[in-house]
């Protein structure tokens, strides 16, 4: 308990710095792309993993913004995502977000569950785009407070809350530390995320269950090629655990496409697969994700 009132207050302080620092008219002033695109959970980074980069394009002396729309398609299920974030002094970043869960296949065709999301990341050392002549990547630590917001759709089946599915809890926390490498002159861009979670299919499916209800650590990783200064492919890998007996829960990976046209817009198109669901309806899942994010 003391290690997250001392955690707490130093967030307090920095978030005070940083707003602080960031006053006046955004200014635009980091390179285009650096801030990342909006992940599935609402913090800057990739489509599936948060990388340490603090959204929008505001620099040190300055603050960003923005909102987007993220939409995936499977055979069997859609997720939609809508959200805000907020970078202030290119140092700290708040991003709320909700997710919108939906099943079309018998017999989970009108299951529907949403989930709102918390979060908030603090860069600590390093500099992605200035630190070009030293080893030493970007580094953040961020957390997600998610709130699931109930079962919709199995009321037939007395089923209206993911307790009831075997899930321990409707919420939950997860923490990351994100580091993240910019090789300006290899036009790649590598990161690693190890995430402490127990989550169950990001919380949609409630956190912990009848296998597990631990903290697991979680290891995701990206590796994105600038192939010029508005267009980035890449690849994602993020590994999940695995803690409902109703859910044989598999890693996520996709590869993307992401267009920067302008700084205010960002377009990501990627092909996902999502690994099963649940046993009800054990296939594969894999489809189309596309996402808009528009900010400054």
């Amino acid at each position: 308990m003391r290690i997250m009132r001392l955690g707490g207050l130093f967030l307090a302080a920095s978030l005070a710095s940083a707003a602080a620092q960031a006053q006046g008219r955004p200014d635009m002033g980091k390179l285009m792309a650096t801030g990342g695109v909006s992940q599935l959970e609402g913090a800057g980074g990739g489509g599936l993993a948060p990388w340490a980069l603090i959204t929008g394009y505001g620099s040190r002396d300055s603050w960003g913004a923005n909102a987007h729309y993220t939409g995936v398609r499977t055979q069997d299920y859609t997720l939609d995502t809508a959200g805000v974030a907020v970078g202030l002094a290119d140092r700290i970043e708040v991003s709320l977000a909700q997710q919108h869960f939906k099943g079309s296949l018998a017999p989970l065709n009108q299951l529907s569950i949403k989930q709102d999301i918390l979060g908030v990341k603090l860069r600590l050392a390093g500099d992605a785009v200035y630190g070009q002549d030293v080893l030493m990547p970007q580094i953040a630590v961020g957390a997600m407070y998610k709130r699931n917001k109930g079962v919709g759709g199995l009321g037939a089946l007395g089923v209206n809350n993911v307790t009831q599915l075997g899930a321990r809890d409707d919420s939950g926390t997860d923490v990351y530390v994100a580091a993240t490498k910019l090789l300006l002159q290899q036009s790649l861009l590598l990161n690693g995320t190890v995430r402490a979670t127990r989550a169950n299919q990001m919380g949609l499916l409630g956190f912990g269950g009848d296998k597990g209800d631990s903290y697991k650590a979680m290891l995701e990783v990206s590796a994105a090629y600038l192939v010029d200064r508005q267009l980035v492919a890449g690849v994602e890998y993020r590994r999940k655990p695995h803690n409902l007996g109703v859910d044989n829960e598999k890693a996520y990976y996709d590869v993307f496409v992401a267009w920067f046209p302008s700084k205010h817009v960002s377009v990501t198109a990627a092909y996902a697969v999502l690994g099963e669901i649940t046993v009800f309806n054990p296939t594969r899942q894999r489809g189309a994700y596309l996402s808009v994010q528009a900010g400054f």
